[in-house]
Formats: C-alpha cells, sequence, structure tokens
C-alpha cells in the first residue's frame, strides 16, 4: 500500500498563492487580506491559521510565499 503523504492546509494555501500570483492575479506586495474574497467558504479558516502564524491581514502576501515550513 503507497504511503499516502498529507499535504499541510497552509501549504495547498501557499500553492494557490503563489499559482495567483504567477497568473497575475494578485501582485506579491498586495495585502493578505486582499485573497480574501477568492477563497470564499474557505478563508475564515486560512485567515484563523495566518494570524496564528503571527501575520496580519495588512502583510504582503510575497510574505506568505516565502515561507519554508509550515510546523504545527
Amino acid at each position: 500500500m503507497p504511503n499516502k503523504q498529507v499535504i499541510h492546509p497552509m501549504v495547498k494555501l501557499q500553492q494557490k498563492v503563489v499559482s495567483l500570483v504567477n497568473s497575475e492575479i494578485i501582485k506579491p506586495n498586495d495585502s493578505i487580506g486582499k485573497i480574501a474574497l477568492l477563497f470564499g467558504d474557505q478563508w475564515s479558516f486560512f485567515k484563523s491559521e495566518l494570524v496564528a502564524y503571527g501575520f496580519s491581514m495588512q502583510d504582503p502576501v510575497s510574505d506568505i510565499l516565502v515561507v519554508e515550513t509550515w510546523d504545527d
């Protein structure tokens, strides 16, 4: 049976943000709060996680992109 690795939810968020930046839908210097509308129902979870990691909604999106590991 193959070993299926669970991806941390914040890694999924980070991958989506990278995709949005690469698609030029958002800019790296846009505030994190700007992505709220793009995540709909999932945003309240991601927002609470980001705050728990010490982010504010005014921080630039680029701050999410430079995180190397999301430890619990």
